[in-house]
């Protein structure tokens, strides 16, 4: 097993994910505090919502602005942003005077079931009661090792002693397990910050209570929607909720981790080999079916209405990482890596103000017309949603990206992914200096003797690797390539990066006889606005050329028929109004 090396002890300098951050910290964190304050969210936690008023609150109001709040976390961790700060120090004191003072429900803070169902409080399982909590304690976590400021980690900690109170001492709420997982996420957390046992016990019992039919309390949801269909060791193929299915098995991971339990483990490694191998789609998404936003069975995976939402491949990316560190095999960054390059990033637009919930796999507007009824994906992003879960989990994710960045154990340090960046790895400095994904040139210099073992992509075929500028003999060991690096020296690692043909399992009824094309980590997609016969294109070989795209990105022009094909990275999609979109092309082998 190996740990994680947290962002905060990196540094990205420039590049990709440098301007993705500056775009978050310049744009998108104020565009969502500003639709969070249009819609009622911020105000909300005055708690002053009476019956009757216009502006009801919503039962994941909370959890909306939390996710806010940890983003504010992040950015601040990197550098001061006095303005945010004060906004979340305001809505800590929010929470301080909301929050239930006296009696059984003590250090209670829910806004919907405090003004809306105060007698519903811990009895209504649909209703993102604990998922609102571990949101909460998530920023309050942040926020406290972002600022030192203590109080609102002290009022989180007071909520969790009455959820643990209720739920696992006295199981005197009307039901066992959350609806919606993501407090056992946060509880791990709690537990790795302060050492007390408490925490991970009351995340392990979250867990271990799903699948035992027992206090459901009111649940209009069926059991394998929300992952409660059998027990956690039993669960091997995924079925459900995207989001909630991922949240729970980055739980199991986290309390395998922690415990060794060796059944959790087994079946984290059946679930994801499930979901990588069967049920994700080329991009990295999951969750194929609007119906439940859930998985459907293996290899049904339809293009033209994929639900595909933003936090399910954030959730992915998730499990991914934690899975790294308990089973060394490359095949969990390279699922990383799809899903952060192309069907999470798909979710903001290219200017940082608008968003996908569900991202298009396929667009064909024609169709739209001739299918009344059908639900397909929006076409365009917009600035919030009703449901608005996705816009705050970005502003969250990008901030944190270098959480995927590196892991160490006794054998060294793992380099899972490649950023222009300075690290403390254990007090060793680590540099990749880089231009990738645009170009596959990674310097790594380290400060001190360190092993290294560098990650092949999956999607490489063609690669070297140098010590100094001397080329070394490193056959790849599950995917890595090990050298012992002296402090200054230079570790060259130069994957060959270029359009490539991508073919899917035939047993995937909607991509049989299709092709799609890749850029490194990057999936493309061709756009009718590019391509005026999009809908007749046919490729034709693999004759690729690489020219300057939109946005600064690079753009690939494939041979096809009737005319080449311009193709741009899949994440860019529906930044240039409504358009037809495919990243699945009828082929046609040359002989």
């Amino acid at each position: 097993m190996s740990d994680p090396i947290p962002f905060d002890k990196i540094r990205i300098r420039s590049g990709f994910w440098a301007d993705k951050q500056k775009l978050v910290r310049d744009v998108t964190l104020d565009s969502v505090y500003d639709r969070f304050y249009e819609t009622g969210r911020i105000g909300a936690f005055e708690m002053d919502y009476k019956k009757g008023d216009p502006g009801q609150p919503h039962f994941f109001w909370d959890s909306d602005v939390a996710k806010w709040m940890e983003s504010v976390a992040y950015l601040t961790r990197q550098s001061p942003m006095p303005e945010e700060e004060a906004r979340v120090d305001h809505l800590v004191d929010c929470i301080e005077r909301g929050r239930i003072k006296e009696g059984p429900y003590k250090g209670y803070f829910n806004i919907y079931f405090q003004c809306v169902q105060p007698d519903m409080i811990f009895k209504d399982r649909d209703c993102h009661e604990l998922y609102c909590a571990g949101h909460l304690l998530e920023a309050a976590l942040a926020y406290e090792r972002a600022t030192g400021k203590d109080k609102f980690l002290s009022l989180m900690i007071d909520y969790m002693k009455l959820i643990k109170r209720v739920f696992m001492d006295e199981g005197s709420a009307d039901f066992s397990s959350p609806g919606h997982e993501e407090i056992e996420l946060a509880l791990v957390k709690l537990h790795d910050r302060t050492k007390d046992e408490q925490w991970l016990d009351l995340a392990r019992f979250f867990v271990e209570k799903r699948g035992l039919g027992s206090k459901p309390g009111k649940d209009s949801i069926h059991s394998h929607y929300s992952q409660d269909h059998l027990p956690a060791r039993e669960q091997l193929t995924a079925w459900g909720h995207a989001v909630r299915a991922c949240y729970f098995y980055c739980a199991m991971a986290d309390v395998a981790k922690r415990t060794g339990d060796e059944g959790l483990l087994h079946a984290c490694k059946s679930l994801f080999d499930n979901i990588s191998q069967r049920k994700m789609y080329i991009t990295g998404s999951i969750g194929s079916t609007a119906a439940g936003e859930s998985f459907e069975e293996d290899f049904k995976l339809p293009n033209d209405t994929a639900y595909a939402e933003t936090c399910a491949a954030l959730a992915l990316a998730l499990f991914a990482r934690r899975m790294a560190c308990l089973d060394s095999d490359s095949k969990y960054a390279d699922v990383a890596e799809r899903v952060i390059y192309n069907g999470f990033l798909s979710g903001l637009s290219m200017d940082g103000t608008s968003f996908f919930y569900e991202n298009a796999q396929q667009i064909d507007l024609r169709d739209r017309v001739r299918r009344p009824g059908v639900h397909f994906p929006i076409t365009s992003r917009v600035k919030v949603f009703g449901c608005s879960c996705c816009p705050p989990n970005i502003t969250r994710f990008i901030p944190s990206i270098g959480d995927f960045m590196y892991r160490y154990d006794g054998s060294g340090v793992w380099v899972e992914q490649f950023m222009d960046s300075e690290a403390d790895v254990n007090g060793v400095r680590i540099e990749q200096s880089t231009r990738y994904p645009f170009e596959g040139r990674v310097d790594i210099t380290v400060s001190a003797v360190t092993t290294l073992h560098v990650r092949v992509p999956g999607w490489c075929e063609e690669y070297a690797i140098y010590k100094n500028g001397t080329a070394v003999n490193a056959a790849p060991l599950r995917g890595y390539l090990t050298v012992t690096a002296d402090a200054g020296d230079v570790i060259t690692f130069a994957p060959v990066i270029g359009p490539k043909l991508n073919f899917a399992d035939n047993r995937v009824e909607a991509d049989r006889g299709l092709a799609a094309v890749s850029y490194g980590p990057f999936v493309m997609c061709a756009e009718g606005v590019d391509n005026e016969h999009l809908a007749e294109a046919v490729l034709t070989g693999k004759g690729f050329s690489v020219t300057d795209g939109v946005f600064g990105l690079p753009a690939v022009v494939a041979d096809a028929r009737p005319s080449p094909l311009k193709m741009i990275p899949y994440h860019a999609f529906a930044n240039r109004g409504d358009t037809d979109m495919k990243i699945w092309i009828p082929y046609e082998k040359k002989e």
